[in-house]
């Protein structure tokens, strides 16, 4: 069969699950098992893969899955606590205090704060936590996971104190050829990934700097009684200095410190330049802006989520409201720092089961390593921070048990079908689908390549959900491209990894786990549709820059 042939059809389970979630608007507990169904069939009857791997596959999936259930429940746990603690009424009451105006709000909770929560813990996090703490503080529910998703960009390249870099890149970099390339040369593995950070960081800064804009906009248009996209670009002047705020820090953080850093840096310079300046009104917009009343929102706009917050009367300092967020932050970074022994301590209390039924694949969680359990320990301690009766906890763990059940079911097909689609290799003639169909494009493609890298980048991360998982797929084979064209390898890999951190905002499991959180599955299509917008914006625009930077300004590779 031709490379064109199994291209298509390593694309056929990508365009059933797109035409059904996104164009027939099919729920993804309906369009999920189906495209399971069929990403086996073709592994099986044209990759060759045999049963038996199929099945290690799936279990391999089902190992991921409770790790993403067990983040969403520590995400709503925690909510649930503060709203049945006082605390999430106080922390309404403190933004309004900053703005009122929705759009600041954004900048402020979604895309400084939500930076934070990537750069420290990574995989999916930001939404899992930000859209609930949205929904709660009077935000539409699904354009709190539409604004959770795109988040979901920038930061990721760097999130869980720079994963996708320290792991994705580096191991995908790790073969006997590049590492001859680079002793031949005589540098060091961690020079050569210091300058595709140094790549990255600049990509990311550019694109990055308008995200916030993008956001507002987003949100004024699908979100107002106008329906406005001018309502959004009027807060173009403090939305372009949120943006700043945090890119600038961001972009020194990377290229002087390296790839450890930059979002959480970044997020942490960014909220105390962008907070201090709302209170005092720089640059702020005359009007302000918020949605219609709850009374006029379509069915559509809500979730099963409900957070009174009227109801409580005690009053909380808003460093008290604040402080169990803050813990989090602090937990999520004490555990990630490489040189501290907590996060060894609690990855070494794992679940593994290598060479699942025979096979090369294998599947570990690390369930104390977890963010979800940073979030469940605060949400306990919680109970003292806020002085809460136990009866009041308890029904914040039953509503949240509640949440899991319908994100579960979606789940135990989405990621499986994610690990068969990505394994499809094993045990066949064949390179695995996602391989096949890069190869396939990048044949096509030529010297305008840097154009489309970025694209491959955000493939990989829309079928795994994950940026580190798709630079451990495709760095290599970016490589190899970019050598074959005698261009910048370093450039190319860095174009890989911003465009995989793009790809996260379109991750179908992504999506599914941050509806999840506010009680809206069930509309993962129109969530999709709308975050498509952002995500082309960002791999056309650092595709562009990608172009110019390698065919126009000459950028060199340091292994040339």
């Amino acid at each position: 069969m031709s490379l064109g042939f199994l291209a298509a059809l390593a694309a056929t389970p990508i365009i059933v699950a797109g035409t059904l979630i996104v164009g027939f608007r099919v729920a993804a507990r309906t369009a999920m098992p189906v495209t399971y169904a069929v990403t086996a069939i073709i592994a099986i009857v044209i990759w060759g893969m045999p049963g038996i791997a199929v099945v290690a596959a799936s279990i391999q999936g089902l190992f991921i899955t409770f790790d993403i259930l067990m983040i969403i429940f520590g995400a709503i746990l925690l909510l649930n606590t503060l709203k049945y603690s006082g605390g999430l009424a106080v922390i309404r009451q403190g933004f309004s205090q900053i703005s009122p105006d929705r759009r600041v709000q954004v900048i402020i909770i979604c895309w400084l704060f939500g930076s934070f929560i990537e750069g420290a813990s990574g995989f999916g996090t930001p939404a899992a936590i930000i859209a609930p703490l949205m929904v709660a503080l009077g935000f539409p529910a699904i354009c709190a996971v539409m604004l959770g998703m795109m988040v979901q960009s920038t930061p990721v390249t760097f999130g869980a104190v720079g994963t996708p870099i320290l792991v994705g890149v580096r191991g995908g970099l790790d073969s006997p050829e590049v590492l001859q390339q680079l002793s031949a040369s005589g540098i060091e593995m961690t020079e050569y990934l210091h300058v595709i950070t140094s790549n990255v960081v600049t990509l990311h800064a550019i694109a990055g700097t308008f995200m916030p804009l993008f956001m507002c906009v987003m949100m004024t248009r699908f979100f107002g009684s106008k329906k406005s996209w001018s309502e959004g670009l009027a807060i173009l002047p403090f939305a372009i200095f949120g943006g700043l705020a945090f890119t600038v820090p961001y972009y020194l953080t990377g290229v002087l410190l390296g790839p450890e850093f930059p979002s959480i840096l970044g997020a942490l310079v960014g909220m105390g330049i962008v907070t201090f300046s709302a209170r005092r009104g720089f640059l702020m917009p005359k009007a302000h802006w918020d949605f219609p009343a709850v009374s006029e929102w379509p069915s559509s706009w809500s979730g099963r989520l409900r957070i009174n917050l009227d109801d409580h009367t005690d009053k909380m300092s808003l460093g008290r409201a604040w402080l169990p967020y803050l813990l989090v932050a602090v937990l999520l970074v004490l555990t990630r720092l490489p040189n501290l022994p907590l996060g060894s301590a609690l990855k070494s209390v794992n679940v593994a089961w290598d060479t699942i039924l025979g096979t090369s694949i294998s599947a570990v969680t690390t369930p104390l390593y977890l963010p979800a359990t940073i979030l469940v320990v605060v949400a306990t301690l919680t109970i003292l921070l806020h002085r809460m009766p136990s009866g009041q906890f308890r029904k914040a763990f039953n509503e949240s048990s509640r949440l899991l059940l319908g994100a579960g079911f979606v789940l135990i097909f989405t990621v499986p079908m994610v690990r068969i689609y990505i394994n499809s290799g094993t045990g066949s003639d064949l390179e695995s689908m996602p391989i096949i169909m890069a190869q396939w494009v990048s044949l096509n493609v030529g010297e305008i390549w840097p154009m489309f890298a970025p694209t491959i980048g955000a493939f990989g991360a829309f079928i795994a959900g994950s940026n580190t998982v798709s630079n451990l797929m495709f760095v290599l084979f970016q490589f190899g491209v970019a050598q074959n064209l005698g261009i910048s390898m370093a450039m190319v890999v860095a174009l890989q990894a911003v465009g995989a951190a793009a790809g996260n905002m379109i991750a179908i499991h992504n999506v599914v786990a941050a509806s999840a959180t506010v009680g809206l599955l069930g509309q993962e299509g129109r969530t999709l549709r709308r975050t498509l917008l952002p995500t082309l914006y960002y791999l056309i625009f650092v595709g562009i820059i990608g172009l110019i930077a390698v065919q126009f300004l000459g950028v060199r590779d340091p292994l040339m």
